[in-house]
Formats: C-alpha cells, structure tokens, sequence
C-alpha cells in the first residue's frame, strides 16, 4: 500500500513537472521513470499511472478550459461525437492520457525485470 501511494503521488508530481518543459508525451517519461524505479505488483502497475494521469490530464484541461468560459472545449465536443459537452470532452482527455500513461508504466515494470537479471 505504501508504495503504490508514492508511486501514485511521484507520478503526478513529475507529470507535473515534466509537463512543464515537454510535450504531452512527458506523462509518459514520469510512468516509465516511476514504473522503473519504485516497484509495485501485478495490476497496480498498470492502474496506479492510470489513475495519476488521469485525475491530472483531467483537472488540467478543466482548468485551462475554464478560464475562457469552456468556448474551445464546447467547439470541439461538437466536432467529437460528444453532444457537445465539455466536460465529457476533458473526461476523454483524461483517459487518453491515462491509458498511454499506463501502457508505458508497463513497459517500465518489464524493463526493470529486464536490468534486473
């Protein structure tokens, strides 16, 4: 339990960081650096950057999307198949970033195993 709340937390914080400086891509740098260097089991590995990610991405676009009164975010729900909902537009974005997020933690896992032997 210990450890997938640090990883959890070192997550987002480096997304946060890192999101700084690079492209949206750089969420998955932080999973891949976290699934690398702080170990957890099975599922966790997949679910905890999942889960880190997506409350980031998705708080982030909310807050982006509410200082100009969701205008962008409405447009683009019309152009999705989304009823024109901005809100599920920033859900959508949340997962999105969240699924790559999670594929990449398990790549790290699996290159941990790898340096390991």
């Amino acid at each position: 339990m210990k450890t997938t709340t640090t990883n959890f937390i070192i997550t987002l914080v480096l997304a946060i960081i890192l999101s700084l400086f690079l492209p949206w891509w750089s969420v998955m740098i932080a999973a891949l650096a976290t699934a690398l260097f702080i170990p957890i089991k099975r599922s966790a590995v997949f679910f905890v950057p999942f889960l880190a990610i997506l409350l980031f991405w998705t708080m982030y676009s909310f807050i982006l999307s509410s200082s100009n009164d969701y205008t962008l975010a409405k447009r683009i729900a019309i152009l999705l198949p989304l009823g024109g909902n901005p809100f599920v537009l920033m859900l959508v974005t949340g997962i999105v970033g969240a699924f790559a997020a999670g594929v990449t933690a398990i790549f790290g896992k699996q290159l941990r195993l790898v340096f390991k032997k």
